[in-house]
């Protein structure tokens, strides 16, 4: 082999560094949050344009109060949640299909911890708050995605008027 032969990349390394750079580039521009995809359920809020504070009760009989929560198109919201149960419960706000498919996940994975805006996982007796920007009018689901807890009716809706 000749010295400037060894030093000259493979082609499967040329195909893998070009694999890895496509890859790189579609996930800068993935959907993260304050991504370039608009979500059919809103965005991160932010503090200091908080509209309205609602506060909600995760309950003993596997229960959100309120369970049905009217609000405007563009309002922010802080959801400030406590826990007043003896079991750990969560608030994750999705779509339908988003809850059900990340409820199998939990069904497989029970002790998952969640660092998204949306979600907040709570001991008995905590309190802890989500801040949600509404940016389109219809329903936005909310549930505790925790084994048993959706199955048991742990779950609301966030309904999203127009203006």
């Amino acid at each position: 082999m000749s010295f400037a032969r060894s030093f000259l990349p493979s082609r499967s390394a040329l195909f893998f560094s070009g694999v890895l750079l496509a890859t790189t580039a579609a996930l800068a521009g993935g959907n993260h949050a304050g991504g370039h995809h608009d979500s059919p359920i809103g965005k991160p809020g932010v503090a200091s344009q908080v509209n309205r504070t609602i506060q909600v009760d995760m309950a003993s009989g596997m229960r959100f109060k309120p369970a049905d929560i009217p609000v405007k198109k563009g309002e922010t919201i802080r959801f400030v949640l406590k826990n007043t149960d003896v079991v750990k419960h969560e608030f994750s706000l999705g779509t339908q299909q988003e809850l059900l498919e990340h409820y199998e996940v939990m069904k497989k994975f029970p002790d998952m911890e969640h660092d998204e805006p949306n979600k907040i996982s709570l001991a008995p007796g905590q309190q802890g708050e989500v801040i949600w920007t509404f940016t389109k009018a219809g329903a936005v689901d909310f549930a505790c995605l925790h084994v048993g807890h959706f199955d048991a009716g742990m779950k609301g809706q966030v309904k999203v008027a127009a203006k």
